[in-house]
């Protein structure tokens, strides 16, 4: 655990929101800092920024004054605590949590009140968290843009008019902004990734089965996972601690402890097989400020001693497979929705409904080839190289009244998935990949750099993570609201 922050510790406004989780884990057992004064910083920054992002749609401030109460009273009494004890969390509103509001986004759920939490919800409260509410989200989380017809869109915090990525776009926000500091999300496409690329922050996609899901309907699917973010690569590293682990409810499971992920991130970047592609071989269209932002990243490698070359793996089927995968999870969870309520989903959301409804044994016996070949080829790859680093979003963030970008880098985009290729191809892939904030555009809008590292090498990403991010302290520049 880390030593308690050096700065003055001021109780009369917000202030502690600023402290990193491991700063407040630690004032919190040392009990320099009650659970109660915590949980009152945040709800004080809460209600004086959160009116211009709209990150957070729904607030618990008494039950999560109650649950601080208790939590200082088992401190008190020496009770055993867990690694987030007094840590104010906000869950995504796609995550379902006991006896708290969890729409998904959409007008079909906007009186949903679940009887239980869900396993990651369980996970962090069992570990300390305390709730005090849930983050915005686009409909079911469907897009990297977050907006929906029950709350509305979230807006980047470094520029109010401009998007802050999704699906979890409210937790990005939200941490960007110090409402908490730490935040659930999960990710099928990119959506912990491309918000945390947004907002400066960072986000995680572990290996399929690193973060057990319960309970799941197709439990045997890869595809989507579920993970951590925060504002900087340690605290992440500590949430997933609690996020991992194996759950006999999960088919896919890991059996690695979650407890593994709280080992010392430091690692000599001197030792580092880097590849990097500003394009994905030439397949993709990005942005010439995403580029730059690539491009000095692996320059950033080289300086401390890695040995970084230009390189990629080839992505052939990713597409299909990622869009044929999807297609056939959408109408495996919402299809019986679509059915009861056909004019109300969103036209792109109900569009990729009803391709999984027209999918045959053929097309996903062809899109499983093809992800097993792009698995081995990505194997093959990672036998020459520890990481590879990536653009995270082919474009800077868009104006927040788009519901999706018409072009990339003057190439057209035909539908709200298109300009998500960057990440969803790593999605196909199966390899954990981190988003890390790479830099800023001359008219200080955030942008991360995506490092994807071999199948099951969660740690070592981590590590490269952590490396990068204290090289270059891109992480510490926070929005001025």
């Amino acid at each position: 655990m880390a030593e308690a922050p050096s700065e003055e510790i001021t109780r009369t406004d917000d202030g502690l929101c600023d402290f990193t989780a491991r700063e407040l884990s630690a004032l919190l057992s040392a009990r320099e800092v009650s659970a109660r004064e915590v949980v009152q910083a945040h709800l004080a920054r809460i209600e004086r920024t959160n009116p211009a992002v709209n990150a957070i749609v729904t607030l618990v401030p008494e039950q999560a004054l109650a649950e601080a109460h208790e939590a200082d009273q088992r401190l008190a009494r020496g009770a055993d605590v867990g690694p987030l004890h007094g840590l104010p969390i906000a869950h995504k509103d796609t995550h379902d949590t006991a006896g708290i509001l969890t729409t998904y986004g959409t007008p079909l759920l906007a009186d949903n009140v679940p009887d239980r939490d869900e396993l990651i919800v369980e996970r962090m409260r069992a570990a300390g968290a305390i709730t005090i509410g849930k983050t915005n989200v686009p409909e079911f989380a469907a897009g990297s843009h977050t907006f929906n017809p029950v709350f509305g869109a979230t807006r980047n915090p470094y520029d109010l008019s401009r998007s802050a990525g999704g699906s979890s776009g409210g937790a990005a926000a939200a941490l960007a902004c110090g409402m908490q500091p730490l935040a659930d999300g999960s990710d099928m496409g990119g959506s912990l990734r491309n918000p945390a690329s947004y907002c400066n922050v960072v986000g995680f996609r572990p290996s399929p089965g690193r973060v057990p899901t319960w309970p799941e309907d197709t439990a045997w699917a890869t595809m989507a996972v579920q993970g951590p973010m925060a504002r900087n690569v340690a605290d992440t590293a500590l949430l997933l601690s609690v996020m991992a682990g194996p759950d006999p409810r999960s088919p896919i499971s890991l059996e690695t402890p979650g407890s593994s992920f709280r080992k010392s991130l430091h690692c000599d970047p001197a030792g580092l097989r880097v590849a990097w592609s500003p394009d994905l071989g030439g397949r993709l269209p990005v942005e010439p400020a995403v580029t730059a932002v690539v491009e000095d990243a692996a320059l950033v490698f080289s300086e401390l001693g890695a040995e970084v070359v230009q390189d990629c793996p080839d992505f052939t089927g990713a597409e299909e497979v990622f869009r044929t995968l999807r297609a056939w999870q959408f109408e495996a969870g919402l299809g019986a929705v679509l059915a009861r309520e056909p004019d109300s989903v969103k036209f792109d959301l109900a569009d990729n409904i009803r391709q999984g409804i027209g999918l045959v044994g053929a097309d996903i016996a062809r899109a499983e080839k093809l992800h097993s070949a792009l698995f081995h080829r990505m194997r093959a790859f990672f036998e020459r190289y520890d990481v590879l680093l990536l653009p995270v979003s082919q474009l800077v963030p868009f104006p927040v009244e788009w519901e999706w970008p018409r072009e990339v880098a003057d190439v057209p985009m035909h539908s709200y998935l298109d300009w998500m290729r960057s990440a969803y191809y790593v999605s196909a892939t199966g390899c954990p990949a981190l988003s890390v904030p790479g830099g800023f555009t001359p008219d200080g809008l955030p942008v991360g750099v995506q490092i994807v590292g071999a199948h099951r090498a969660d740690f070592t990403v981590l590590q490269a993570g952590y490396a990068f991010e204290q090289a270059t302290l891109y992480g510490d520049r926070r929005p001025e609201l």
